[in-house]
């Protein structure tokens, strides 16, 4: 019973796999989500305490800082800009964005005309982007209130680059001007601070920025489906998760050169990219208790700092960093930073994701079609496999040949298992045949599936894209079931083809799987289940051919 007895565990492994990336896909899809719908929101955080001040090399900022929180007369304002492809909010208390918006990506094929909103100040999901700068002297960190000539910036046709000025003067003379800077068709953007030294005595500090952020499960009780939280990284790490638990137990203090810092959800990130990868930037994480600080909720912090710089009465210095904000597009991100495609996170078989998500853009080039492209990669893939499925398969085949001589010896030996086993075994060893040899194909096209599972998943480029017919979103569920049913009947199909169980329990579970499989695969993104359903026609066709070569050759069952 040696070769049933794998074969079972196999399929127990299987299943057990299966049941995991279900309860990811019924969350997804069926577990309460995120509104990212558009609303009033009623005003931006500004509360201010030492605690959301990041600490740096410069000495007593945190005290500087908390003096200059001093009521001004000029009254906070926010200033809506938009590009082809962002909608922002940027307040003048601080000069930090509030609410983003990605106009290319709706919420869902149901609300075509509602984007994405990626950052929100509503305290119920807070998710913004805050900066300043930092000295011992005057300084406008992110409570400060800044002034602009224009409370409304678009990007008009024909132009390629937006500037949106903002401007802060010292008691002392210390005069700063931030300016964001977005360029046509991208979701990077420049800060960039210009301090100016009209005092008497040199002006030392650097610019920092920082996202905050609550935690969604914290608020909405639901479980995390791909990974949300903090990431930084390193030219040691390139990709290094600090999750929320993390940043609450312990502060990050690092100093990196060539790094960046980001916070991820799933499709989408916010990154922090030094201006310069030759400098050391200094990294960190804050948490902020709603305890102690009065907020609504915790909140969790990563930020940068930039390199100190000294400017001499009547000089003029400039500090600059990046900002991302948008989809994961991995030919975009690669470009930005080092690593920073990694924050599409393909888990424990990204080497097989990969180059599977490679491939299928390829092939997506030549149809114009993901689903199309899907079909080519399976296709590709039963070719690279070829022999070894057909190794397994020829092992089945002969398994039904001399499943008679199985089944008598069973008969004969079924009070002792020892015996039973022993010749089995020498009917094996007589015949030539491997009795694991039938768990190849299965073995194969686990990693492959879940490879494929999350390159589906946490492809941006996937989202929402339609194959044929009644499937519009191939990374969601198919709407009527049809392909999930078309699956089952195929793995019944297969099971034809197989040798039966000799166990009559085992036969009876064997037989309840395509049901089971077709239930679990009700809930699993369309795209991944289209791979299973070719992957399986192929494969039916394969064994087919081969057990009739075998039969044709005179080992007949």
């Amino acid at each position: 019973m040696l070769g049933m007895d794998t074969t079972r565990f196999v399929l127990v492994v299987s299943l057990s796999l299966v049941i995991m990336l279900l309860w990811d896909a019924w969350q997804r899809d069926y577990g309460p989500q995120q509104t990212a719908l558009p609303q009033e929101h009623p005003g931006t955080i500004t509360e201010n305490t030492p605690a959301d001040i990041p600490t740096t090399p410069i000495g007593q900022a945190e005290a500087a800082l908390t003096e200059q929180s001093t009521p001004v007369e000029t009254k906070e304002e926010k200033l809506n800009v938009i590009t082809d492809v962002l909608g922002l909010d940027i307040d003048t208390r601080g000069g930090g964005v509030n609410n983003a918006d990605l106009f290319k990506y709706p919420i869902s094929l149901d609300h075509p005309d509602t984007p994405v909103r990626l950052l929100s100040d509503d305290p119920s999901e807070l998710y913004i982007v805050q900066g300043g700068l930092l000295s011992n002297t005057s300084a406008p960190a992110h409570d400060a209130i800044y002034t602009s000539p224009q409370t409304e910036y678009k990007l008009t046709p024909g132009q390629d680059v937006l500037q949106v000025p903002l401007f802060w003067e010292g008691p002392d003379g210390i005069k700063v001007k931030k300016t964001y800077e977005f360029h046509r068709g991208q979701y990077l953007a420049t800060i960039r601070y210009e301090v100016m030294n009209a005092t008497q005595n040199p002006w030392t500090g650097g610019a920092y920025g920082q996202l905050q952020r609550i935690d969604p499960g914290e608020q909405r009780m639901r479980t995390v489906y791909t990974y949300t939280g903090a990431v930084i990284s390193s030219p040691e790490k390139r990709y290094e998760k600090i999750k929320f638990e993390d940043i609450q137990e312990e502060a990050l203090s690092r100093n990196i050169t060539d790094g960046w810092a980001a916070m991820i959800k799933h499709y989408f990130v916010s990154a922090l990219i030094p201006g310069s990868q030759t400098e050391e930037y200094h990294y960190y994480t804050l948490f902020l208790d709603k305890g102690s600080s009065g907020q609504v909720t915790d909140r969790y912090i990563i930020g940068m700092t930039t390199p100190q710089v000294t400017i001499s009465p009547g000089e003029n210095a400039t500090l600059e960093h990046k900002l991302y904000l948008g989809p994961k597009l991995q030919n975009d991100l690669q470009e930005i930073a080092s690593g920073l495609e990694l924050t599409v996170d393909y888990g424990v078989f990204w080497f097989l994701a990969k180059p599977l998500f490679w491939c299928l853009q390829k092939f997506h080039a030549l149809t114009g079609n993901w689903g199309w492209a899907i079909v080519l990669v399976t296709l590709m893939l039963k070719i690279l496999f070829y022999n070894l499925s057909a190794a397994g398969y020829r092992s089945m085949a002969n398994m039904r040949r001399v499943q008679p001589k199985l089944l008598a010896i069973r008969d004969r030996y079924k009070n002792d298992r020892a015996r039973l086993n022993q010749a089995m075994m020498d009917i094996y060893k007589q015949e030539k045949i491997n009795p694991l040899g039938g768990c190849f194909p299965i073995l194969i096209q686990i990693p492959v599936f879940i490879a494929l599972y999350w390159v589906l998943l946490e492809s941006v480029e996937l989202r929402q894209t339609g194959f044929i017919l009644w499937i519009h979103d191939l990374s969601g569920p198919d709407p009527y079931f049809v392909l999930p049913l078309v699956m089952g009947i195929t793995m019944f199909v297969q099971q034809k083809l197989n040798p039966a169980p000799m166990d009559p329990v085992q036969e009876k579970v064997m037989m309840l799987l395509p049901v089971i499989f077709t239930v679990f695969f009700a809930f699993f993104p369309s795209g991944l289940v289209l791979y299973w359903v070719v992957n399986n026609i192929l494969s039916i066709a394969q064994q087919w051919l081969i057990t009739r070569n075998l039969e044709r050759a005179g080992l007949k069952s």
